[in-house]
């Protein structure tokens, strides 16, 4: 199994890694986004929120911070709804708001989701073969390496933007007005100030990416063994892909709830010029989560989680498993017919 992954490696190039893990971040936008506008929803009935507050969205792959009810914001959150359950608010939005509103945060879902999966899936692959042809190698801890190293740089790479999309989502900004924001930003804090809440997301993102990986890799190869398969199937692919997303989402659930609390912080200080009492750093934060509410305080919102979390990270490997597949059928008949 591991000598086919490593001949499919070799034969795609790095544009064909891109498109594919393309294609799976937009695919997988499009199955869980309506998910968690439903889950919003139903949130937001049992405790609103309040004008100029603000809420965090996340499509399993990217995490967003939107404004609640402000007469000059652009924001496709408008209210709560009296909803009896999950079915209940899926008919009624389609119902009385139409089937559009379910795929609301779409877009700003897909200017994140795009570049970092694909920088992320690209690097893992190449990092994966690299690792892998090295002297004196031991391959069962590859996925680990890989993954946590492709985590951390897609992360960093990508960081800033989240900056800037928080911006542009609270108020409408010409570039010229957006460039003197950040300009500005930096002249006083630092270039420093533009990974505001990458520490958390380190923390969160690339021990998920180390335990996925590694359990994805054992399962597909124990699964692809049972069945008789030289390449993982559709089947395999997603059925390994869920259950190694979600032991990872389990395990770092606290680093996620730290997440969620440092970039609404993050938003209130940046857009509200609300000043922050709290401690800056995730572990001041983590204690005061612990101190409120105990230990239990750190899985809060595990359920939802998962039941983005566990789909997505199906959907995301199948797709990019399969769009590998694809283009590595596709060199090999143009290097048979030149």
């Amino acid at each position: 199994m591991a000598e086919m992954s490593d001949i499919n490696i070799q034969k795609l190039t790095i544009v064909q890694h891109a498109i594919a893990s393309c294609c799976g971040a937009i695919i997988t936008s499009l199955f869980v986004t309506p998910l968690d506008v439903i889950k919003t929803r139903l949130q937001a009935q049992s405790n609103p929120f309040h004008k100029g507050k603000c809420f965090v969205y996340s499509s399993g792959l990217t995490s967003h911070v939107y404004v609640c009810g402000r007469g000059d914001s652009k924001t496709w959150y408008k209210k709560p709804g009296h909803f009896k359950g999950t079915l209940d608010a899926f008919v009624k939005i389609i119902q009385i708001e139409g089937i559009k509103v379910l795929w609301s945060g779409l877009s700003p879902t897909l200017i994140m989701a795009i570049p970092t999966t694909a920088i992320y899936f690209t690097c893992y692959d190449h990092l994966c073969e690299a690792l892998k042809n090295r002297p004196g190698k031991n391959d069962e801890y590859v996925p680990v390496i890989a993954g946590s190293l492709s985590r951390f740089g897609s992360v960093t790479v990508v960081s800033p933007l989240e900056l800037i999309k928080t911006q542009m989502q609270y108020r409408t900004l010409s570039y010229k007005q957006l460039y003197l924001c950040i300009s500005t930003k930096v002249a006083v804090d630092g270039w420093f100030s533009l990974w505001a809440g990458w520490t958390s997301t380190i923390l969160r993102d690339v021990p998920f990416s180390a335990m996925y990986w590694y359990n994805y890799e054992h399962l597909k190869k124990t699964m692809c063994k049972e069945v008789g398969a030289n390449e993982p199937t559709f089947f395999v692919s997603f059925t390994s892909g869920a259950a190694s997303g979600s032991i990872a989402a389990v395990t770092t659930q606290p680093f996620d709830v730290v997440k969620t609390h440092r970039q609404t912080q993050l938003w209130e200080s940046e857009t509200l010029k609300i000043p922050q009492k709290d401690g800056k750093s995730t572990w001041a934060v983590m204690r005061k989560i612990v101190a409120g509410n105990g230990i239990t305080g750190l899985f809060t919102g595990i359920t939802p989680r998962l039941f983005k979390v566990a789909p997505a990270c199906a959907i995301m490997i199948s797709t990019y498993e399969y769009g590998k597949s694809f283009f590595s059928h596709l060199n090999e008949k143009k290097n048979q017919h030149p």
